[in-house]
Formats: structure tokens, sequence, C-alpha cells
């Protein structure tokens, strides 16, 4: 961007901002904003090509003239009908159990390792996208429900059915769980034992038995486009707490609105550095103590041999909204209380 001057008709002498795209025969400059025609311009325009009459003409039997349109069945009332035997949409479970009053925020005891991640951990890693394969969880649930693998189509396409959404959360074939050494896919160790199985299977079994779960990675978690079923899928597979070196700033902030807490290593410690391999239970500590911006919060590792080690880790919520937005489990929670109080 540059600054130049022009001298007006009038004498006065103000200053042009834009990107100049040449000389006029004096050799001042020509802005863009010399070119472009004026409101009153556009709309003379507008006016010359355009009427009334060619609206009626063209759009006045639109209803009429979309048979197949008009044969789509449509329901009726102010809240929508949600079909059970959709595979396409289904209602999300964002508001189950919902109430006006916020539950307490409490530590999270007992956790176990959904998947320990190396960095650069892209939201493409994470979310749900692409083709869905035959013998994925989502690929299974599908074929469960009389959906031929010709017409599984994408992920992108499904995103409105959560059920096929989070099957498909850490589903990549290029992600690695560096709990399953050498193997590359959406793959964990279900613990205590020791079974490998999809990350969706996992999680499953270990909310069955009331497990949360947590997610450690490297530096850089969240890079890349900002992808919303990256901490939807996230949260509804149970993970309680993502702990990493370091976050994107929007996926960071997507966690904490989907009720998520992210924590940030302290420097100089990682995940490889406490040896930590999923074979132990984590304790989070300092949640019930009252959550407030870049506060601490305590992780206790409890290894199978029982020995623990405590690590201070930075509560990466970093503003008061946030805090608001956790406590209330999520931002879509916090805005549902908003607009009915």
């Amino acid at each position: 961007m540059k600054v130049y001057t022009r001298k007006g008709d009038d004498g006065t002498t103000g200053l042009l901002y834009g990107s100049r795209v040449g000389k006029d025969s004096a050799g001042q400059p020509v802005f863009l904003r010399d070119l472009w025609p004026s409101s009153a311009e556009v709309d003379a325009a507008v006016r010359s090509a355009v009427s009334p009459e060619s609206y009626h003409r063209l759009y006045g039997r639109a209803a009429e003239e979309n048979p197949l349109w008009d044969d789509i069945p449509a329901g009726s009332g102010k809240v929508y009908s949600w079909d059970e035997a959709s595979t396409y949409i289904q209602e999300p479970p964002f508001f189950d159990r919902f109430s006006m009053t916020p539950g307490d925020v409490c530590d999270v005891k007992g956790a176990r390792s959904l998947a320990i991640f190396g960095d650069s951990v892209t939201t493409d890693h994470i979310s749900p996208a692409g083709a869905i394969k035959k013998e994925s969880p989502a690929g299974r649930y599908l074929q469960e429900r009389g959906v031929a693998p010709e017409d599984f189509n994408s992920y992108g396409s499904r995103r409105g059915n959560d059920r096929v959404m989070t099957r498909g959360t850490f589903a990549n074939v290029r992600i690695r769980n560096l709990m399953v050494p050498g193997e590359e896919g959406g793959v964990t160790v279900y613990q205590p034992h020791g079974e490998r199985m999809p990350i969706y299977d996992a999680a499953v079994k270990y909310q069955a038995a009331g497990v949360p779960l947590i997610v450690f990675a490297g530096q850089e978690y969240g890079s890349g486009s900002s992808r919303d079923w990256a901490a939807k899928g996230t949260r509804l597979l149970g993970v309680r707490a993502v702990v990493a070196q370091s976050f994107e700033r929007i996926h960071r902030s997507n966690l904490v609105g989907m009720g998520v807490l992210p924590c940030q290593f302290r420097e100089g410690t990682t995940a490889k550095s406490l040896g930590i391999d999923g074979s132990e239970t984590f304790d989070l500590a300092g949640l019930e103590a009252g959550i407030r911006p870049r506060g601490e919060v305590r992780l206790t590792i409890r290894r199978a041999d029982g020995s623990s080690q405590e690590v201070p880790l930075l509560a990466r919520i970093d503003t008061p909204i946030e805090v608001d937005y956790y406590r209330n489990g999520g931002i879509l929670p916090f805005v549902l209380r908003q607009l009915v109080g």
C-alpha cells in the first residue's frame, strides 16, 4: 500500500490510498479507485439492464416449473422432525441432559490416553475427511444401515450425521499414534488389556466403563484449516483434555468451545521426556479450585509399576469469556442458556 497526495480542483491537497495501476498523460499516478465506477453509475447500469418485468417473466412461475423439487416431501411445524433412519443427518447429542444450571467443573481422575501424537498433527489428520473406507468404523456403521459401499459418499457429505463423523475422527490413514509404533491410521491400544483396535472402538469401550480420556501431542497441534469437526469429534469421543507442547490458535479456541481443556507442557517437557507410553492412568487436578485464564493445573502420571509423577501444565484457556465457555460445558450450552435466560 502506498500513500500519494493529489491536488483537487478546489486547490486543496489530500491523501490517496490504494494500489497504483499506472500513470496518466501528465505523469500523475492512477489508482483503481479512479477507474472504478461510482455507486450512481452502478445503479444506472443496473436500471438500464434489469426491470421488474424481467423478474416477473423469468421467475414468476418458478414454483410451478420445478415438479421434481415440489415432489420432495417436506414436514411442517416449528421444530425439525428428526428421522432416525437417515444416514445423512441426525440430532447431535450436544444438548443431551441440558439444564439451565451448568454442572460443576471437576478434576479429571483415572483417565487413559486415547492417543499420543508427535509434532504437526493437523486438523486434516484429526477431522473426518475424504472417502469413507468399507472396513472403517464409519463404513461398518453405514453398511449396518443398508448403505452399499458404492453409496457411502464422503465424510463431508455426511457431516450432518454425528454418528458418521465421530467414527471418522482421528481415522486419517496417515495419522501416527505413537502408542502403536510403526503403524499408520486411526488405531490405538485399549488399556489395561493391551488390545489394538480403531480409536473409535476404544473410545466407546472407555466411555462404557466411565473412563475419561486424554490426548497427548507435540508442537503445533491442530495446525492447518479451521475444521469444526476436529474439535466436535474429539469431544464426542469422550476426550476431556488435550495436552500438547503448543497449539494452533483457532483449534485451541475450538477445543475450549467444545468443552475440551487444552493444556500445554512447560518448556522442556514433552510426553516423550516423561516416558508416557499409554499404559499409564492420569489425574488432572486444579480444575475444581477454579479455572482462570492461563492458570496452572497438575497432571499426575500413575505408572503400571506403581510409581507416580506430578507435572505442572498451563491451562490454555486464555480469556475470561473462554472460562465461561468451559464452565458451561462449551459455547453451545453457554449461548443457549444466555438465550433462554
